[in-house]
């Protein structure tokens, strides 16, 4: 009996003894995976770069001719732990932008702010015939490849804003399909009437007011409708145009369905090696690893009240050098969103740091 009783006390310890070396085998691991994460998480820094003027945009037509870039604006300071994006998709047809948005991110007080770009917003830069900021990205590419693509679009929009462009991401539309599904979809509220098919795209596009529950596919069928091919359109000049403000409203409901997927994507860190994944395949940055890691604790942190949206106001309806329905900017209203969401400097953007053409 007396053995019997020893030997299930050695049993009993040698458990013991085993659950113990198990958690300070996962305390250890988790103490060197924390120590991985701070050796590689790499401190952003600020492009230093002046925003560019139109002297310094590379023509079409001698793509050898860029200027240095790296000197800072005179006499401006940059806000402490504040950087800027451009967060831009291509479109899977033209080959020039369908999504152009530039994000200030606060890390210090966690503040965001995001704001559109309109797709046919006016450009006017010497040697290239384009006039929409959105064709920038499509003639960078073949004028000046393989990068001249995101080059030039970040130049002009560094031209528009007056600000420097520290960080771009450029993403592949697949990447928002997958984040949506990797989540098991979303709720969102669907602004306006949508009907376009267009079957050499296999694309049929077909929602009505009111929330639903999307899966990655709808909700980029959502942000893609522009027009309608029913004719039941809502804006003066085009009766097929699916908002009644034309594009600015459609870049309302991407900005709206950005903030859905980021909420949903937060409320699911245990899916992050999933994300990362997922991001590794379809974005082109200049974010290293490092970069996105060091920006994962001020995220986890952020408190989406403290997000401000807007898009830069203006006229759709213009026309420019033989090009028509340019977006020519507000320069007052415009000024207003980039130093109440955007600004990086301590100081005011003013009109004589931005370039705003006027159309005809």
């Amino acid at each position: 009996m007396k053995s019997k009783k020893k030997r299930k006390k050695r049993k009993k310890g040698g458990f013991g003894r085993g659950l113990y070396r198990t958690l300070v085998a996962i305390s250890a691991l988790i103490v060197a995976l924390f120590a991985i994460y701070k050796l590689s998480a790499q401190k952003l820094t600020t492009s230093g770069e002046k925003p560019l003027t139109i002297d310094q945009a590379t023509p079409t037509d001698d793509p050898d001719t860029a200027q240095d870039e790296s000197q800072q604006a005179p006499g401006l300071e940059r806000k402490d732990a504040t950087w800027t994006f451009l967060l831009c998709a291509e479109d899977q047809v033209s080959g020039s932008t369908d999504v152009i948005m530039v994000c200030t991110y606060d890390t210090k007080n966690q503040k965001v702010g995001l704001v559109s770009i309109p797709r046919d917003t006016l450009v006017d830069r010497p040697g290239w015939k384009d006039h929409k900021i959105n064709a920038m990205y499509a003639a960078g590419k073949l004028y000046d490849p393989p990068d001249g693509g995101v080059k030039q679009l970040r130049a002009a929009v560094s031209e528009v804003l007056g600000i420097p462009i520290d960080y771009y991401a450029m993403v592949d539309t697949k990447l928002f399909v997958a984040l949506v599904d990797a989540v098991n979809g979303v709720d969102f509220n669907v602004p306006v009437h949508m009907s376009y098919d267009a079957p050499d795209q296999n694309l049929h596009i077909h929602y009505e007011p009111g929330m639903q529950h999307l899966t990655g596919q709808q909700a980029l069928e959502v942000v893609r409708c522009r027009k309608n091919s029913d004719g039941q359109g809502e804006y003066p000049h085009n009766i097929y145009d699916a908002y009644p403000d034309a594009d600015v409203g459609r870049t309302r409901t991407q900005q709206e369905m950005l903030k859905t997927i980021a909420k949903k994507v937060l409320q699911n860190p245990q899916k992050a090696p999933q994300y990362v994944e997922l991001m590794s395949k379809y974005v082109k940055t200049d974010l290293s690893l490092g970069n996105l890691l060091w920006l994962v604790q001020p995220a986890l942190k952020f408190d989406f009240a403290n997000l401000t949206t807007a898009t830069l106001p203006g006229d759709g309806s213009k026309n420019y050098k033989g090009t028509s329905w340019v977006y020519e900017l507000d320069i007052e209203g415009s000024l207003s969103i980039i130093n109440n969401c955007l600004n990086p400097y301590t100081t005011p953007v003013t009109e004589d740091m931005v370039r705003m053409p006027r159309g005809e």
